[in-house]
């Protein structure tokens, strides 16, 4: 079972080249960066996990600045998005800015995306929240068009342009895969429309982790997020047929930091 590495690169934490290397050098496939591009001061949403909300979602460094750097420092690391907020995105940029760090990367990118949960964060971009799945739908659908073409063009109810050039396209052919992040069975159902693979978090009990993965359909790829790094859950999973994991760490200063991906190491070490 491949095992990777879910952050929050901030600020306050070990920087991205750094800390890449560091996973890298301790047998970890992955390292999945989150984003948020704000967290408005007046806010109604409630933070999912409970309030307060943590620090790291005020302070995240962009996912592409931290993955092109921690692309500078690794040869064989995945390099990922758990996630990107997609429908707060302009795609055209974003197509360039995945198939970017594809090229610099040598073809080494993981493309996590969701449709979030912070309304306020969301309409400071212009996305009504009520139609942010049709909107994410419509999104993935012209990055792959983007990607795959070199004249692309995209008709949709709110993605429209007409035929474009844009370079450079991925290194990974038809393109990086993508993961569609959440615990719904909406997301789940929009992997499966998009031909694309899941990315759910973590159950916290093993008991429940057959019942997580009995609706996934045959041929859907599963990267399970957030694992804690706990034998009975990772067995679990393991026994379960998920084949890639990623386990969630603080953003930390270094010592701390290089502490805890020693644990963590010897933990999934098991399940290789």
């Amino acid at each position: 079972m491949k095992a990777g590495i879910t952050t929050f690169v901030t600020d306050q934490g070990m920087p991205p080249g750094p800390l890449a290397k560091a996973i890298e050098e301790r047998g970890f496939d992955a390292l999945l960066v989150a984003e948020h591009s704000h967290i408005p001061v007046r806010r109604e949403t409630p933070y999912p996990g409970g309030e307060p909300m943590p620090t790291p979602y005020f302070r995240p460094l962009d996912p592409f600045v931290a993955l092109t750097a921690a692309a500078m420092t690794t040869s064989r690391l995945v390099l990922g998005t758990s996630i990107v907020l997609l429908v707060q995105r302009d795609v055209i940029h974003t197509a360039k800015e995945v198939s970017s760090l594809d090229l610099v990367s040598g073809g080494r990118v993981l493309f996590g995306v969701g449709a979030g949960w912070n309304r306020e964060e969301m309409r400071n971009h212009g996305t009504d929240p009520r139609t942010r799945g049709a909107l994410l739908d419509e999104r993935i659908e012209a990055l792959k068009a983007i990607w795959t073409h070199d004249e692309a063009e995209f008709h949709g109810r709110f993605v429209d342009f007409d035929p474009i050039f844009q370079w450079p396209k991925p290194v990974q052919k038809p393109h990086p895969p993508i993961y569609v992040g959440g615990n719904t069975r909406f997301a789940l159902e929009r992997a499966v429309r998009q031909g694309v693979g899941w990315m759910p978090n973590s159950v916290a009990d093993p008991v429940e982790v057959p019942g997580q993965l009995k609706p996934v359909p045959s041929g859907v790829s599963v990267m399970v997020s957030s694992v804690p790094p706990r034998d009975e859950i990772l067995s679990a999973y393991a026994e379960n047929g998920v084949t890639q994991v990623s386990l969630a760490i603080p953003p930390e200063p270094e010592s701390a930091t290089l502490h805890r991906l020693d644990r963590l190491a010897a933990i999934v070490a098991r399940y290789r």
